[in-house]
């Protein structure tokens, strides 16, 4: 696992690495040429569960097979060798690579100023807020594109973001936990024929495992209980079995599945939520184009290069936005899959009045006008020392909201209208300790 340096390098001539600023949960391994999932420790597991029973069937049933078989039995050996080998190999091209993750956005899309987008805020500024839903045509049936609020951008078809990894993800499947890694665009058909060669290595073992057991009793001349327990690879041959059957029942089943999805050109994805089969699937061109386009296309290059160095620039530069930006979630509990940031609103003057209001309740108990955005007679020297409107101008404040349009969260405020806000505080608070002195006097 790669630890960020900090930004600029020794020298500060050189920016930092995507992979080391990355924002999303991954792990990367050989400074950002292998990118894993948050999970990737369960790919341990996943490898012991193969390597160690391949390892039992070579070290002593593809052994004694061996010597029973002196004319093929040193093929047994170098297949299950080469058959292990390649199944890992497979593992590490679904588990190590992008698995088709869409680049975050530096900024929210511009807003489109309709009639139905365009709200007023309480000075008549135009508030631009995102549609949430966008349509897309698809082979000439629209589907529905959703915004992202913690990539900022509209998820393109077939796109859905990982709460594990938190990525978006093209052509998303599923996160496979076995693998540590998401399963998506870039990585499915790696991902699959894993998945089917694991079930041909369970058959291919547990085959043997039997040829072992019945050439034990051949050669002893006795029954198939006392073969068992004859030898230690008899032994180890119904310990196998066992092993592999309970095996192909899991990764042959979701062979299986996954071979319908493909025939039909879904997603697991889309199958438990959308579910095609009650309604047109834009995406099926047909049973032999399905699997041409899952085995024989090209697999698109990936769209992140995380060993690139970011350059200094990036996220200093800011695109101003007339008349503010508000998510499309304002105001909305989040019910879609992704986990990230909530929705914000950028440049709007409301939200300067909420972080005022935290303010004014965090240093006393006065009260704020919203109507007019005053404050109230119990606090009059703050109210004419700072005007709201310039405290507005001053104060970076990002406001939340949640279902029920109360405001909530944490507000940053910047240091000189904390050191304003708390001197005018301890000027009330002298003022009438000194009135009540000289209320004694008298």
């Amino acid at each position: 696992m790669q630890v960020a340096p900090p930004p600029g390098g020794a020298g500060g001539a050189a920016g930092p690495r995507v992979y080391q600023v990355w924002k999303g949960s991954n792990i990367f391994f050989l400074r950002g040429r292998f990118i894993f999932g948050p999970d990737v420790r369960s790919l341990f597991l996943t490898i012991f569960l193969i390597v160690a029973p391949a390892s039992v069937f070579c070290a002593l049933v593809a052994r004694k097979l061996m010597d029973q078989f002196s004319d093929w039995g040193v093929s047994i050996m170098v297949i299950a060798v080469a058959f292990t080998i390649y199944d890992l190999f497979l593992l590490l091209l679904t588990s190590g690579r992008d698995p088709g993750i869409v680049p975050r956005s530096a900024h929210p899309p511009e807003p489109e100023s309709s009639d139905g987008n365009l709200e007023l805020g309480s000075n008549q500024t135009p508030q631009l807020r995102l549609p949430r839903i966008k349509d897309v045509t698809v082979n000439g049936i629209t589907v529905k594109v959703k915004y992202c609020d913690t990539c900022m951008l509209y998820r393109p078809p077939r796109c859905s973001h990982c709460s594990i990894c938190n990525n978006c993800v093209e052509r998303f499947d599923h996160h496979c936990p076995w693998v540590g890694q998401c399963i998506g665009l870039r990585n499915y058909r790696f991902f699959y024929m894993f998945v089917f060669s694991t079930t041909l290595l369970c058959i291919y073992v547990f085959g043997f495992s039997w040829v072992c057991i019945l050439k034990t009793k051949h050669d002893e001349q006795t029954n198939l209980w006392r073969a068992i327990g004859k030898t230690p690879a008899s032994i180890a041959s119904v310990v196998l079995i066992f092993y592999t059957f309970i095996s192909v029942w899991f990764v042959g089943g979701l062979s299986v599945f996954h071979l319908y999805l493909m025939s039909t050109n879904q997603t697991t994805y889309e199958n438990f939520r959308y579910r095609y089969d009650r309604r047109a699937n834009p995406y099926n061109r047909g049973v032999v184009a399905n699997f041409i386009e899952v085995f024989f296309t090209r697999i698109p290059p990936s769209k992140n290069n995380f060993r690139a160095r970011v350059p200094r620039e990036q996220g200093l530069q800011g695109r101003p936005v007339s008349g503010g930006f508000m998510s499309p979630n304002m105001g909305r509990t989040m019910g879609d899959i992704e986990v990230g940031r909530k929705a914000v609103a950028w440049g709007s003057e409301e939200a300067a009045r909420a972080g005022l209001d935290d303010i004014e309740s965090g240093l006393s108990n006065d009260i704020v006008d919203e109507k007019d955005g005053m404050f109230g007679a119990a606090s009059p020297d703050l109210a004419r020392v700072l005007p709201p409107e310039g405290l507005e101008a001053r104060a970076p404040v990002h406001s939340r909201r949640s279902s029920w349009g109360r405001r909530s969260g944490n507000w940053e405020m910047s240091p000189e209208v904390l050191a304003l806000a708390a001197g005018v505080a301890e000027s009330n608070r002298t003022g009438a300790s000194g009135s009540g002195t000289e209320a004694g006097n008298r």
